[in-house]
């Protein structure tokens, strides 16, 4: 099964009416992060499933895509439908599109 991709761009278009879960770790998620993002790790995905089921579709994005496309894979084994952000933070902040810094986590 394929995962599904949107780009930065596109998400920015349809920010905030969507659940949008950042997989990085907490120090880089408080450096700098797309406003509302809600932080859950990669490496506790396994035991924070329920945020992944709670809206179809999930929203999901890293720094580069790699982490976020794994953790939508776990997910949607799991009963989730989830859309992986292509290119990240990293390429949210390279747009140019707002960027929230310093925030502590809102899992």
């Amino acid at each position: 099964m394929a995962i599904q991709e949107i780009t930065v761009a596109e998400l920015q278009e349809i920010l905030p009416n969507i659940v949008l879960i950042d997989v990085r770790e907490t120090d880089e998620y408080v450096s700098g992060h797309v406003p509302g993002a809600i932080s859950i790790p990669l490496s506790t995905v396994q035991d924070n499933i329920e945020p992944f089921l709670a809206h179809k579709p999930t929203y999901v994005i890293c720094l580069g895509g790699g982490r976020s496309y794994r953790a939508c894979e776990f997910a949607e084994q799991n009963g989730a439908e989830c859309i992986n952000i292509a290119g990240g933070t990293g390429a949210w902040i390279q747009s140019g599109f707002d960027v929230v810094l310093g925030e502590l986590p809102n899992s």
